[in-house]
């Protein structure tokens, strides 16, 4: 696809979690993309519990991470404690989850 000055390919609404590796993902094939956020101080925002993995999250990263996507990479930068769960259980339900420095983790992102 031949881009031209000043156009926009794609556009992703939203700077969520999922909007940012959308937009990742659009600057990894080489193409421009614009994300629109209501409040650029807010994108990839960890609201309240800033943690990622554990045993349902923690398969979705893998899977982002799979793909070439930055969740885990920002998760490990940002990273202030990490604990495997479900250490009492066989290993194919244990998993790990970080808490998180929401600043460092935003930043990243």
């Amino acid at each position: 696809m031949k881009e031209k000055k000043g156009i926009f390919p794609v556009i992703v609404i939203g700077g969520g979690h999922a909007g940012v590796e959308a937009a990742f993902s659009v600057m990894r094939l080489g193409l421009k993309v614009l994300l629109i956020s209501r409040d650029s101080a807010e994108i990839a925002k960890m609201h309240c519990n800033p943690s990622i993995g554990g045993p349902a999250k923690g398969i979705l990263v893998r899977e982002i991470d799979s793909l070439g996507g930055e969740m885990g990479k920002a998760a490990d930068f940002s990273s202030l404690h990490s604990q495997m769960c479900n250490t009492s259980y066989g290993e194919a339900v244990q998993a790990v989850r970080t808490q998180n420095d929401k600043e460092a983790y935003s930043s990243y992102m």
